[in-house]
């Protein structure tokens, strides 16, 4: 069964630097799941940005913290939800002197948008289209598009004044064996809201759908995309 992202990319997979194929290649079908851990060099916000982050940390979505030297992890654990959709959790941890801080979001694979949908946070209120592209060093760029908010009967589209628009890239650094990420949040008349940038190193492990633990997945459901 190919991965979301596979889908996603299509015959430019392939492309994919072979460690990023194997991070970004694995389904619910393979039984595994991949842990990294590691450091974010700089992790930044703007200073106008504090409300509305401080709000989204309330559900897993970014936070009002700055730092050098933050230390992270990541789990990436790929299942079928209850809808029977393929899912792949990104839970990613930062612990500041201060605080711990968790960035959580599901993706699936829209077969009717075409796309990969990102439901930010942990109870999936926001949903974020992404578009992947292969950078030139073969790791994986992502770029946030159409966000929508969800709640019981409620649901409508951000207008884009009122988003910010995130530009992702990983890639594997052979040199140094291991992992870079760059994460940026720009608001279009704003400016820079959010970011943060660093390395990290990740490995597999065995992982049954039925092993995956409960506070991985989401809190609440939604099965509009």
């Amino acid at each position: 069964m190919p991965s979301i992202y596979e889908l996603a990319l299509g015959d430019d997979f392939a492309r994919l630097h072979p460690k990023i194929r194997e991070r970004f290649g694995f389904s619910s079908a393979d039984g595994i799941a991949s842990f990294g851990a590691g450091v974010m060099d700089r992790i930044w916000h703007a200073k106008w940005a504090v409300l509305p982050l401080a709000l989204g940390a309330t559900r897993n979505i970014m936070f009002p913290q700055s730092g050098r030297s933050v230390p992270f992890k990541i789990a990436n654990y790929a299942y079928r939800d209850e809808l029977g959709r393929e899912t792949v959790t990104w839970n990613r941890a930062f612990q500041f002197a201060d605080a711990r801080r968790r960035f959580e979001a599901t993706m699936i694979y829209s077969g009717e948008r075409g796309r990969i949908v990102d439901y930010l946070g942990n109870r999936q209120h926001l949903a974020v289209d992404l578009d992947l592209a292969v950078a030139p060093n073969g790791g994986i760029r992502i770029r946030s598009g159409e966000q929508r908010f969800y709640e019981g009967p409620l649901g409508f589209r951000f207008p884009s004044v009122c988003t910010g628009i995130a530009e992702v890239c990983e890639w594997y650094d052979d040199d140094a064996a291991c992992y870079r990420i760059t994460v940026a949040v720009r608001h279009p008349i704003a400016g820079p809201v959010f970011a943060y940038e660093g390395a990290f190193q990740a490995a597999f492990k065995t992982m049954s759908a039925s092993a995956i633990p409960i506070g991985a997945k989401p809190l609440r459901l939604e099965r509009r995309e």
